[in-house]
């Protein structure tokens, strides 16, 4: 594959959401839309997938239906929106206003596929029909998704969440459907990850591909992503290929006249609690008052023990303007009961009330009839329009659920409002916690819609400027350092092995990454910033023929990888699948001339694991034991080059052990020979017996018994796991491990956090003593640096280093990293070689391949004098 192969690959990665839809002229649309309506109609038509992230107020309920309207006018295709129970007669109010005489539309309201009308579907003289219908009923499969051409989701921020019902139900659901819209004001009002699952949805890129390619993950806790800092502005204007924000018609170019939002006072109201009922610690003590930092289930109980307080309080605030409307928000039935015996002739909305009295009682709050009304930012926090004859909120009570929260308030809070609003809060000293949370997210909320608003400003809906910003980064200028004992780049690993000496390198050790799981850099030379496993690998296959080309015949690369958990909520396989990416890499490398030579098998921490991935969780294997599969090891996969005398099978430089000593017999001692056969002087050279242990696969055990669990626990947790291990290498119980387990948890000694008592391992080919904590990061941490996401510990490397390589021979990896491979071939006096891309890694490898090189000078200076120094690097 050619150099111009490689940058037409590269170049392939950039994404942006491509056109699938139709085109209509301005004249086809309703003209009573707002003009910026007609602009997004348009825009959103010709995409074919897209979001409308629209200001409340904005008449995102007229682009639905104008957007289904001309669909189907179009297509002849059935077309549905999806939208909240309680917000249905929206639509009809909007159809009834502005969707008349040539631009008619045709509304039907379904819950079943029973309510399809295929005769008045043909009969169009008064417009296309349209379909509407409910979330539940499209989530509980009564509604047949693939007899429609197009749909919408009205109020989509149900999306917003990985493990909901809804999302889960509706990504396979609507997957093959042609047209897909959604439609919010409050795309992401918590997190900003949350907006690819709106992408997901519109099939513009997979959400599991979108958080690897954005997102950086925190390798030790697993859901803990955060956008990267030089991906940020490439994130956005993804985005923007796809979704319109808009907070305003001058975001478009078109005046806001008649796009005021009203002025809003906002108050908050903090009411005493009981601290007699504050409760109890962990060990029994009472406590004098309750503790204000609250987690959900201990802010449910300080909203009860609340409850006389915060009615007392909304009962005063009503009293200042009496016959003023009012929206009463409350979250608990007990509040609803409350305020019902508290506020005369108020009517409420509530889950368990017949559909049809809910209806009646919000239509009759919107048109005046009525002038409190009591719900639930669940029930009727979106989509109502109740700012024609109402001004005026209370929140009896607040929660964490900021969505719910923030879209109650603009229920009001919206443009058509012609009055200044006020917004009252009631809660508990007890709750202080949860409305600082509310402001918190209530800022971010802000600072992400203008952040948005501010790019549709700078480039319009239709232009993007992909060669300025997405092409940015395609290729490094190549640095390259050397020193007496390695050779290391910043460069593309593709372009730094294509300049490396054929049959130059003595031994190739790397970690390969693992598929799309990380990105390292901004670069798309990055082999983390790919699809998927399938595009990962046509990444690598401009690599692995060069690694052939380079490796001396007969020599070994040692591959370091690790399968991948799949997220149930991701693939909706509903529970953590495993990606075989260890088989993947072994048919890669034999593809390409590679001879594959065995694996070598490294234990992990399931318990770290655990923390990492959240797929192994105790408290769900409780609940059914068939969701828990087990730990992912590492494995060291282990390829050969082809000796070029195939008649013989040792390499073409072989690497040869040293021989032992023997004793001669005058006492001495001298190197073995052929037919030696005096004894062995222990510890020298590679003996017959090492040889034996190493081509076993059985260790032999020694018999000693185990220590007591109160012996044991005498001796703290950093001596703990390394008796056990040698313990049970001697004489393996597993139902004694169990048992020991239990009752060191018993005495609180055994962690939560890392496993005390890893199951040994007496085969060679399975290493389970690699100290997970030997790697470059800890030296990185003491000096303040950024630490690697996927260190490579020195145990894995300088085992293979002294396995299959001579004195002097080239170590390359050609995913140099923090150049812990250069490193280690340093201090085991080889010469290290290798290429990085992250402009972060390289300074900071270069900085240890130079210590190395210090290092290995040191012992002749105290070799002279006389003096020994320890070999440990770490």
């Amino acid at each position: 594959m050619t150099i111009q192969d490689y940058d037409s690959f590269l170049r392939g990665k950039m994404q942006i959401a491509g056109a699938t839809g139709i085109s209509v002229e301005p004249d086809d649309i309703n003209p009573a839309l707002a003009p910026h309506c007609k602009v997004i109609v348009r825009w959103a038509l010709k995409g074919g997938r897209r979001a409308i992230f629209a200001n409340f107020g904005l008449h995102k309920t007229s682009i639905q239906i104008e957007l289904m309207r001309l669909i189907a006018k179009e297509t002849k295709g059935r077309c549905l929106i999806v939208l909240p129970l309680g917000v249905r007669q929206e639509f009809f109010d909007e159809v009834r206003e502005r969707f008349v005489g040539d631009h008619a539309v045709r509304l039907k309201f379904i819950q079943s596929m029973a309510g399809i009308e295929e005769t008045a579907e043909r009969e169009d003289t008064d417009g296309p029909l349209v379909y509407l219908t409910n979330y539940e009923s499209a989530r509980e499969s009564k509604i047949d998704a693939s007899s429609f051409t197009a749909v919408s989701l009205d109020e989509a921020a149900v999306l917003r969440g990985y493990g909901t019902k809804t999302f889960q139900t509706f990504l396979p659901l609507f997957a093959g459907v042609r047209f897909k819209f959604v439609a919010t004001a409050t795309p992401s009002p918590n997190r900003t990850k949350e907006l690819i699952h709106y992408a997901g949805f519109l099939g513009v890129m997979d959400t599991g591909q979108a958080l690897t390619r954005f997102f950086q993950r925190n390798s030790e806790s697993a859901g803990d992503l955060t956008l990267f800092p030089h991906k940020e502005e490439e994130f956005w204007l993804w985005v923007h290929s796809w979704a319109v924000f808009l907070q305003s018609p001058s975001d478009l170019g078109f005046s806001d006249d008649g796009y005021r939002l009203p002025e809003v006072t906002v108050n908050w109201h903090e009411v005493p609690i009981d601290h007699s009922t504050a409760g109890f610690d962990r060990d029994g003590q009472g406590l004098l008052i309750r503790n204000a930092a609250l987690g959900v289930t201990q802010a449910s109980a300080a909203k009860r023990d609340s409850l006389a307080a915060r009615i007392s309080r909304m009962v005063e605030l009503i009293a200042e303007d009496p016959d003023a409307h009012r929206i009463l928000w409350h979250d608990l039935e007990d509040e609803r009961r409350a305020i019902e015996a508290a506020v005369p002739g108020v009517r409420s909305i509530y889950g368990s009330q017949d559909i049809n009295l809910n209806e009646q009682n919000a239509i009759g709050f919107k048109n005046g009839a009525f002038r409190d009304l009591a719900t639930k930012p669940e029930m009727s926090g979106a989509g109502c329009n109740f700012q024609k004859h109402c001004a005026w909120e209370i929140f009896v009570g607040i929660g964490f659920k900021f969505h719910d929260f923030i879209q109650a308030v603009h229920r009001i809070v919206r443009f058509g409002q012609s009055r200044a609003c006020r917004i009252d809060i009631i809660y508990s000293e007890a709750e202080r916690e949860v409305r600082r949370s509310l402001e918190t997210k209530w800022a971010e909320h802000d600072r992400l819609m203008e952040r948005m608003a501010e790019i549709i400003r700078r480039y319009g809906l239709d232009s993007l400027p992909v060669d300025e910003v997405l092409t940015r980064s395609i290729g490094v200028p190549r640095r390259v350092e050397e020193g007496q004992f390695f050779k290391i780049a910043h460069n593309d690993c593709v372009d730094e092995a294509r300049r490396t000496a054929s049959n130059s390198v003595g031994e190739i050790i790397t970690s390969i990454p693992f598929s799309n799981h990380y990105e390292y850099t901004e670069s798309y030379n990055d082999f983390g910033h790919t699809d998927d496993n399938d595009h990962f690998w046509a990444q690598m296959d401009y690599l692995t023929p060069e690694l052939l080309r380079i490796l001396q015949p007969g020599r070994l690369a040692c591959i370091h990888v690790k399968d991948r958990v799949l997220f149930g909520n991701v693939t909706g396989e509903g529970v953590p699948t495993i990606s075989p990416f260890h088989a993947e890499a072994i048919f890669h490398y034999r593809k390409h001339g590679f001879q594959y030579f065995g694996m070598i098998t490294i234990v992990t921490d399931v318990v770290r694991e655990n923390n990492q991935t959240y797929r192994l969780g105790y408290s769900e294997m409780m609940k059914d034991s068939t969701k828990m599969g087990v730990g992912c090891p590492e494995y060291v996969l282990l390829f050969r080059k082809p000796q070029s005398d195939r008649s013989k099978g040792y390499a073409d430089v072989p690497v040869v052990q040293p021989k032992p000593l023997v004793v001669t017999e005058d006492g001495g001692t001298a190197r073995w020979k052929d037919g030696d056969r005096r004894p062995h002087v222990p510890g020298s050279g590679y003996t017959l017996a090492r040889w034996q242990l190493d081509a076993h696969s059985f260790w032999i055990s020694s018999g000693n018994r185990l220590l007591t669990p109160d012996e044991i626990k005498q001796l703290g947790t950093n001596v703990i796991g390394k008796l056990f291990d040698e313990a049970f290498k001697a004489v393996y119980n597993f139902d004694r491990h169990v048992e020991l387990g239990e009752e060191l948890a018993v005495r609180s000694a055994l962690p939560k956090t890392f496993m005390l008592l890893d199951p040994p391992s007496a085969d060679p080919a399975v290493w389970h003593d690699v100290v997970r904590m030997r790697t470059l990061n800890g030296e990185q941490s003491q000096r303040n640096l950024e630490k690697h996401v996927c260190p490579l510990q020195f145990d894995i490397v300088d085992r293979l280093i002294d396995r299959y390589s001579n004195s002097g021979d080239i170590i390359y990896d050609p995913f140099g990293g923090l150049m812990t491979v250069p490193y280690r071939a340093i201090l085991k006096g080889r010469r290290g070689q290798a290429s990085e891309l992250s402009g972060t890694y390289f300074p900071d490898g270069l900085h240890y391949c130079r210590a190395a090189e210090a290092r290995i000078a040191v012992p002749d200076m105290f070799a002279a004098m006389g003096l020994e120094v320890a070999d440990d690097a770490a």
